[in-house]
């Protein structure tokens, strides 16, 4: 057979075939026109190198399983210089985890270090687990759907409430000023050392504050060149737990406090129970002159949410 039918049989490509012919591991016949004639046996060796490979045998050490085939055993590793090979193999990963652990244990520490660096909250015992990882989304999280909840919002007029701010006093939200201000509402932003709520990635739209906030961040001088005059993240969390968030993740924007649920109650603004709490749900209100212009509802990924925000006020400019 030639070289094209061989590495489809043994589902390898033809740079391999022609690979393993140069270390001697393959070795076709000749026609009398010069082309290479591969038999069975060839199509055999060339699989077994193959699966050897994916076990992480280089190439070039599968001699010995491949002469166990060629003195006529039915499987390449029944030969003593098989097992050999196997346990050098063994012996060459057993290195490497070592190494690449202490490497993980170094790294382990360095993230401790940087994420509590500009955290009230103290780092956890060397013995602790890995802190968890609350700026990127696992993969799989339920998409929130469209409830209406947030149909009624547009034109209302913002309350005269005064929730407390990271910046040492409170912000009049019917008072915000001229120009659009955006209020992104979230429901709890993770923090080094504190557990989420049981089952958190399973409530719809609930996992992900941390990278939404961090979304604002990094786009948050673009949003004011959009049109944006300010920027606040608002949740139920305490301002404490919210000046903790602003210096961690080093925002350049305010945030601010509800814990009674006060704006909640007078937009009627959706939440939902975690934890033994309520929590707001997450959406996004551009304040225009007192009132609601726009608003984003439901919000995922909420990563990718700052830009969507981006995106609508160069859209829609004043």
């Amino acid at each position: 057979m030639r070289i094209g039918e061989l590495a489809r049989r043994a589902g390898v490509t033809t740079k391999a075939v022609r690979y393993y012919e140069s270390l001697g591991l393959l070795r076709p016949e000749r026609l009398a026109n010069g082309y290479r004639d591969y038999g069975e046996h060839d199509v055999r060796l060339a699989r077994e190198i193959r699966a050897l490979s994916g076990l992480g045998i280089p190439v070039e050490r599968t001699r010995p399983f491949l002469d166990c085939l060629a003195v006529g055993h039915q499987h390449a590793d029944d030969c003593p210089a098989s097992l050999a090979e196997y346990r050098e193999a063994i012996d060459g990963l057993s290195q490497r985890i070592v190494g690449l652990t202490a490497r993980r244990t170094a790294l382990i520490t360095h993230l401790r270090q940087a994420a509590h660096r500009n955290s009230r909250v103290p780092p956890p015992d060397e013995g602790e687990d890995l802190v968890p990882d609350y700026t990127s989304l696992p993969a799989g999280l339920p998409v929130p759907e469209d409830d209406g909840a947030a149909a009624h919002l547009p034109g209302k007029p913002l309350p005269p409430l005064e929730p407390h701010s990271t910046g040492e006093a409170t912000v009049r939200l019917d008072a915000l000023g001229a120009g659009r201000t955006v209020i992104y509402i979230y429901p709890l932003t993770g923090r080094p050392g504190t557990d989420l709520p049981e089952g958190w990635d399973t409530i719809p739209g609930a996992r992900g504050c941390t990278p939404e906030t961090c979304g604002f961040r990094d786009h948050y001088q673009e949003l004011l060149d959009a049109g944006a005059v300010r920027v606040f993240g608002l949740s139920s969390q305490d301002t404490d737990y919210q000046r903790e968030v602003v210096e961690r993740l080093h925002l350049p924007f305010e945030m601010l406090s509800d814990p009674v649920w006060s704006l909640a109650r007078a937009l009627e603004l959706p939440t939902f129970e975690a934890g033994g709490t309520t929590l707001y749900k997450r959406l996004t209100l551009i304040i225009r002159d007192g009132a609601v212009e726009h608003v984003f509802y439901p919000i995922f990924p909420p990563n990718e949410h700052a830009d969507q925000v981006l995106t609508w006020l160069r859209e829609n400019p004043l």
